[in-house]
């Protein structure tokens, strides 16, 4: 490296100096000049465009552009002491509204630099005082050349007006323009290296070189040269990111792994016999893909998604069969003991005597079917490990307490992991270690729909099959939105709906947040809702037998204990309530799961412990209290519990969110369709993109600044094409060597987020 050249990877403190590399780790997690870099604008001012005064909240944490109008200030009242004292009172304009900067200190300075006509770029938090906003102490940046009166030709006049002048995603301790300055000693002696993108390629789609993307994107000429920057960074980001994922693909395919081939006459066909439906033509489809991948010899991984209720786990237990036919067995590992419970009650029930080996009544074919969770007795896991140890249970279910250290496998030839997006990569790494060759045959199964681009991106290294057919005699679900705060009435009829099926014979769900007793009493498990609305209301009049709870502004989320109770005493008096949530002992969850299965429970209040694998097709109704406060595709997943059986389902959202609300018009988009994968678009349009692929990278930095997932599809799909052709090619990159390095460099520290199996 030449002498006063700068490289993407070195240090900032080398660079800026120890005191700024310092605060922009501390402050920001920049580490490297290529850290920095990628800490693009959020957006740019220009020197004609003042900032829109009149839009600022109290509360934020704004850098404004604006012109000074006046300068006064004001005598205080003395303190014993300490002299004369004054307030610099400052009022800056947009040509709209002001602000008013204050400062009690320093004021000498900000008399001299503060004058009319002077344009600048202040930073603070908005704050309101005698009912007009100000910024108090704000940090302070003249803009170069804004001196008033300055004598400019026309020309130059234009000029400045049109400069762009970036503004960065800062904080109170590193305002915008101190991060500007950073990026400019980065920029003046930077050495962007080899482009990384094959230069077929960069001509093909007309992309700017490397380096003038990283200089545009930071100092731009116009907004042409930034949305240039722009495109070509993008597709810096996609590339990467799909080469890297083919690699995985193509050494995946490289692994020697055991092939469980399906076996005429074996356990399998013989529970297809069994069978008291039809398969529809998806499960049959998606199960014939499985069948061929378990039979090769490199190990299958594959992503299976359907919407609620498509008979993902019939599938499930066909491709386990199948593995041990071929002398081996499965494991299935779910997030919670409901889940893995009901798993072994629905698996054991519809194997029926192909699940008693060595039991009186057993089939000829039989296995044996294990259970194990964290609660199990002493006696209950000494079987279970026995019989994953000897092979005699050929599908072991469990929850975390598969992956301890004890449990053994005599020959794990595939692993099931159900709802996956709730388990890290080490989690599943450590149940695909107990496999002799550490390369069993993996499923992944989410009943959480997942849009094309996520699963070219986060899942880009499996293959995907997918179900959308309901099976046969499944009935509809009717979404209603239960305003209960404008129309209590609206409620009222919500319990007698309740009260309606289950005069029936059916049964009903309810429910709520939070679990109750305490301001953080948020289950220990799957209870906490995973996307909280924006919305907060205070509560109002809620007829209906509701717990008014009135708290002057916000108040908490409604809860089980609290809900449970009040219905017990009011709209709901005489039935028989049950109670289920992630504080309960798992023996207790058990029991009342159970007791609804079987009837004996009218309505189940919980939280979302329900929302994945229980199924009970005699509930018919489902009211979800503070239905705001959930996401998306969870409310989706909670009203898929209803509906299961010839019954039609209802599933009613309650919600106390204001019309036109963003909170509102979200739960309407839910009521009004019961595709999950419209739904899982509109989630994804509400969520950042480090939202999305952080859960998947185990909580590192997204790789993505700029790829939008929706509105860049067509992009991805372009970059997976040409980098699939790129590593097939070539799977080392022994030809494109800057391509292998800037995969390193972008995706090094977080590669095992890569590895989704």
């Amino acid at each position: 490296m030449l002498p006063g050249v700068t490289t993407l990877g070195e240090p900032l403190t080398r660079v800026l100096g120890p005191k700024t590399g310092k605060a922009l780790e501390e402050i920001f997690g920049l580490c490297t000049v290529g850290d920095l870099l990628r800490h693009y604008p959020r957006r740019f001012y220009t020197r004609g465009e003042l900032t829109d005064l009149s839009a600022l909240r109290e509360g934020d944490h704004v850098t404004v552009l604006a012109r000074v109008v006046s300068v006064m200030e004001h005598p205080l009242p003395a303190l014993p002491g300490k002299g004369r004292r004054s307030r610099l009172e400052v009022i800056v304009t947009d040509d709209r509204a002001k602000l008013i900067l204050t400062f009690f200190s320093g004021i000498g300075r900000y008399r001299r630099e503060l004058r009319p006509d002077v344009v600048g770029m202040f930073a603070g938090t908005v704050s309101t005082f005698r009912n007009r906003r100000q910024l108090v102490h704000p940090e302070c940046e003249m803009l170069p050349g804004a001196a008033p009166n300055a004598d400019l030709t026309p020309e130059l006049a234009a000029e400045f007006a049109a400069e762009m002048i970036p503004v960065y995603p800062a904080s109170a301790k590193f305002p915008s323009w101190k991060i500007a300055m950073s990026v400019k000693t980065a920029l003046d002696t930077l050495d962007v290296g080899e482009d990384p993108l094959p230069a077929a390629l960069r001509e093909r789609y007309e992309l700017a070189g490397r380096a003038e993307a990283i200089r545009a994107i930071h100092r731009p000429l116009d907004r042409a040269d930034w949305n240039r920057a722009r495109y070509r960074l993008k597709w810096d980001e996609a590339f990467l990111l799909q080469a890297a994922l083919a690699r995985r693909r193509l050494a995946a395919a490289a692994m020697p792994a055991m092939p469980r081939p399906h076996i005429d006459g074996g356990i399998a066909d013989e529970f297809d016999a069994r069978l008291p439906f039809t398969l529809t033509a998806g499960q049959v489809a998606v199960g014939q893909s499985l069948a061929v991948d378990l039979a090769c010899a490199y190990p299958m991984h594959r992503l299976l998604q359907g919407e609620v209720g498509s008979g993902k786990t019939v599938i499930a237990i066909r491709a386990m069969l199948q593995v041990v036919d071929a002398g081996g067995q499965a494991a299935l590992l779910a997030p919670t003991e409901v889940l893995a419970q009901q798993h072994y009650r629905s698996i054991t029930d519809m194997l029926g005597p192909l699940a008693q080996l060595g039991q009186l009544g057993g089939a000829e074919h039989a296995t044996g079917v294990a259970l194990l969770t964290g609660s199990a007795g002493a006696a209950a896991r000494r079987s279970a490990l026995a019989d994953a140890f000897t092979g005699d249970a050929g599908i072991v279910i469990g929850t975390h307490a598969l992956l301890e250290d004890q449990v053994q496998f005599a020959d794990l030839g595939l692993v099931v992991i159900d709802e996956q997006h709730r388990f890290g990569v080490e989690q599943r790494d450590a149940l695909r270690a107990k496999a002799a060759d550490n390369r069993p045959h993996v499923l992944v199964m989410t009943a959480t729909p997942i849009p094309r681009t996520v699963a070219m991106t986060v899942y880009g290294d499996l293959e995907t099959s997918t179900l959308t057919e309901l099976p046969a005699g499944r009935s509809p679900i009717a979404s209603f939105v239960v305003p209960a705060a404008d129309k209590p009435r609206y409620l009222e009829r919500a319990w007698e709906r309740v009260r309606e099926e289950v005069g029936r014979g059916q049964q009903a769900y309810v429910v709520c947040p939070r679990i109750g007793d305490g301001p953080d009493s948020d289950g220990p498990d799957s209870d906490r809702p995973d996307d909280i609305g924006e919305d907060d209301f205070g509560r109002v009049d809620m007829t209906g037998g509701i717990p008014r709870g009135v708290v002057l502004g916000r108040r908490q989320p409604l809860a089980v204990l609290d809900v449970a109770a009040t219905l017990a005493a009011g709209p709901l008096a005489g039935l028989r309530l049950g109670i289920l949530h992630g504080r309960l002992h798992p023996e207790e969850k058990d029991q009342v799961m159970r007791a609804f299965s079987a009837g004996e429970i009218d309505v189940l209040v919980a939280t979302t412990v329900i929302e994945v694998g229980v199924d009970v097709p005699n509930a018919t109704v489902m009211v979800v209290m503070d239905a705001e406060r959930f996401g998306v595709s969870q409310l989706h997943q909670l009203r898929g519990r209803v509906g299961r059986g010839t019954a039609a389902g209802l599933c009613l959202l309650v919600t106390e969110a204001p019309p036109a609300s963003p909170a509102r018009e979200r739960l309407e988009a839910v009521a009004a369709t019961q595709d999950g994968f419209k739904l899982s678009r509109l989630d994804l349009e509400q969520r950042r993109e480090g939202d999305v692929l952080g859960a998947a990278q185990a909580g590192r930095r997204s790789s993505l600044r700029l790829l939008q997932l929706l509105a860049d599809e067509d992009l991805i799909g372009r970059a997976r094409e040409e980098a699939s052709a790129v590593v097939s090619a070539d799977p080392q990159l022994a030809a494109h060597p800057a391509l292998r390095d800037a995969i390193d460099e972008l995706l090094g520290p977080q590669a095992d987020f890569l590895d989704k199996t």
